[in-house]
């Protein structure tokens, strides 16, 4: 069974100033997400579920739907505020959207075989893709592991023009993953990278961290898990405006409980992302490299 690929398209682009999905990076106007798509057909992925909100899909079918859908099986749902299990309804004053975990219930319908979950505005390279590609392939033989989890050093990550937002994993010998750290101001400082707490101090981090930039495999059973752990945020979480549902601290819990296993997945390969405007011209000149190297062709889609 051939896997999906979802891909968390939402995001508001609040520290980007705009909507990034749709900024062109490569030689002939591609984006970064169109790199993905590529990337996941070449793996032989069969796919590919967008996550979106409602007042941009015009701007999304215009710029990836109607011409994905020639090379590969396209759908679409949105993530709203107002999708919430029975129950509960949003608060007055909540604007901030629920989060990555909340955004993946979305594609329940959608999604009946193993997938995997990216971020729209993240490069992950063509290896990653492989890598999940096989993971789905052997773990369909053996079931040893529904989940996994493509990894990278923490210092390949990050952003010189601010802070960032990254999942700190720990493995054990035989790459397991023990646990999901969800930090959220991480940057370079003088002594070399910190998480920056909420009270001003500093959670020092080393340079070769495992992190998860959001790369999983999941297969469907995930979902069950979701709707169980959402409802329970919202028990303790709905009126704390800020707070979000996210998929790490789903999987961290999931683990530690003994319900699921997750194996580590270690990619040697590039990874790069736009979160500041000042990075678009280093993502650029990096895709330039690559398409030089003949890994990618200067036109992806004819």
């Amino acid at each position: 069974m051939k896997p999906t690929l979802v891909i968390l398209a939402a995001g508001m682009g609040s520290r980007y100033g705009g909507l990034k999905q749709i900024d062109p990076v490569g030689p002939s106007g591609e984006t970064i997400l169109d790199y993905s798509v590529y990337d996941a057909i070449r793996a032989g992925f069969k796919k590919a579920v967008f996550i979106i909100r409602k007042d941009i899909e015009l701007e999304f079918k215009e710029s990836f739907i109607n011409k994905l859908q020639k090379y590969t099986e396209i759908d679409w749902v949105f993530q709203e505020l107002e999708t919430l299990p029975q129950g509960f309804s949003v608060p007055e004053n909540r604007t901030k959207p629920w989060g990555t975990g909340h955004a993946l219930l979305m594609v329940a319908d959608k999604v009946k075989e193993p997938f995997a979950v990216i971020n729209a505005d993240d490069f992950y390279g063509a290896d990653a893709y492989k890598t999940l590609a096989d993971f789905f392939s052997i773990q369909e033989k053996n079931k040893e592991s529904n989940y996994a989890m493509v990894a990278y050093e923490l210092a390949n990550t990050l952003s010189d023009f601010g802070s960032v937002s990254r999942g700190i994993c720990k493995a054990d010998e035989n790459n397991w993953l023990k646990t999901v750290t969800e930090r959220t101001k991480i940057e370079r400082n003088d002594s070399g990278i910190a998480d920056l707490k909420p009270d001003g101090t500093k959670f020092e981090l080393a340079e070769n961290e495992l992190v998860s930039m959001n790369l999983w495999g999941f297969t469907p059973s995930i979902f069950n898990h979701l709707n169980i752990e959402f409802a329970n945020f919202l028990r303790t979480e709905i009126d704390h405006t800020k707070s979000e549902f996210y998929i790490p601290g789903v999987v961290d819990r999931l683990i530690k409980s003994g319900t699921e296993k997750v194996k580590v997945l270690k990619n040697p390969g590039q990874w790069f992302g736009i979160t500041y405007k000042e990075d678009k011209p280093i993502v650029v000149e990096k895709i330039k490299h690559l398409v030089k190297q003949g890994i990618y062709p200067e036109k992806l889609w004819e």
